[in-house]
């Protein structure tokens, strides 16, 4: 007996940002990101790293901040991407949410998408150390987070600046302008039969050339301050740049992407619910593309950290505007 399977269907996204809009969304729709300077005051933002920076030396380890010869694997939690962390409950501690909660970081998400109806994603933070003994730079990863059957505007990503980024630095690496053949690319240089629904795509070094040469599309290093907050379409190939030798500045982002409660999916809305009630991780969207990340932190050797917790270290206040944006509470 045959089997049928039933192909996704291409999908188009809520808007397409087409137009002249006299802000920021005319750079994102022309180079696919923007930095909005000052989303949130400096002030703030340099607290909220040190809160980051609080929460990593919590551990009970001898890693010091000003010390980099203590910037060592054994003494830093599990980090999961090398530069991230998801787990230890940190995705649901206070000061994450308080960045989550900002006015000048939501208001953005807003605009773009039409509505204060919003969900947040439960994203990472990322610390990166310049100048580990203890690892190598990770190699470019050029990605898109957005599937091929997925066209025009799904998803907006943020990057929520704690500290500098400068051109020696950790920060955003992108290919300006790279949206503009999103579809091209697919429709063009790969086979259907190919396509993932996933919302994750990494291209091989052959499939960079076309970017690179055809297109011309040269990649750059997005610099930013404390308190700017960073956006890009998720059809925009990006990857996170390392340092070069001469960084000596850590690098302190929160992750934090918003989208239409509107748009979320019974089923996907059930997920995140128990994924908030897990104090868990999700990927980069907030309405769709929603899986409980693993939550345990488990060492090299595949045994749990001892250091391991079950909930925040700091719980925040479950106010009615939190509840909204995890999706616990509908508006």
């Amino acid at each position: 007996m045959s089997v049928t399977t039933t192909e996704p269907a291409v999908t188009k996204g809520l808007l397409s940002l087409e137009g002249s809009y006299g802000d920021f969304r005319d750079e994102i729709q022309a180079k696919g990101y923007t930095v909005i300077k000052g989303a949130i005051p400096r002030d703030r933002a340099v607290a909220y790293q040190q809160k980051a920076f609080d929460w990593l030396t919590s551990f009970g380890t001898p890693l010091d901040i000003q010390d980099p010869s203590t910037w060592t694997a054994e003494n830093l939690p599990v980090q999961t991407k090398l530069n991230t962390f998801e787990n230890y409950c940190v995705v649901h501690e206070k000061f994450m949410w308080d960045v989550r909660l900002e006015p000048g970081v939501i208001e953005p998400f807003a605009r773009i998408w039409g509505t204060d109806e919003l969900l947040v994603s439960f994203d990472s933070l990322n610390v990166t150390f310049p100048g580990r003994k203890d690892k190598p730079a990770r190699p470019p990863w050029p990605h898109v987070d957005q599937s091929p059957f997925k066209r025009g505007l799904h998803c907006v990503q943020g990057i929520v600046n704690l500290g500098h980024a400068g051109p020696e630095d950790g920060s955003l690496m992108l290919l300006p302008s790279s949206v503009k053949h999103y579809d091209e690319f697919w429709d063009t240089q790969t086979d259907k039969s190919s396509w993932d629904p996933k919302d994750w795509r990494r291209f091989t070094e052959k499939e960079m050339e076309w970017w690179n040469t055809t297109k011309g599309l040269k990649p750059i290093k997005v610099e930013a301050e404390p308190g700017d907050l960073i956006l890009w379409d998720s059809r925009t190939v990006h990857w996170g740049g390392e340092p070069t030798d001469k960084s000596k500045t850590i690098r302190t982002v929160v992750y934090a992407s918003y989208s239409p409660a509107v748009l979320a999916a019974p089923e996907a809305l059930a997920e995140k619910q128990r994924v908030f009630r897990a104090y868990g991780a999700t990927t980069h969207w907030a309405h769709d593309n929603i899986f409980l990340r693993p939550v345990k932190a488990y060492l090299p050797d595949g045994t749990l950290d001892p250091r391991n917790r079950d909930e925040p270290r700091e719980k925040p206040e479950h106010t009615d505007q939190l509840l909204k944006l995890a999706g616990m509470k509908p508006y």
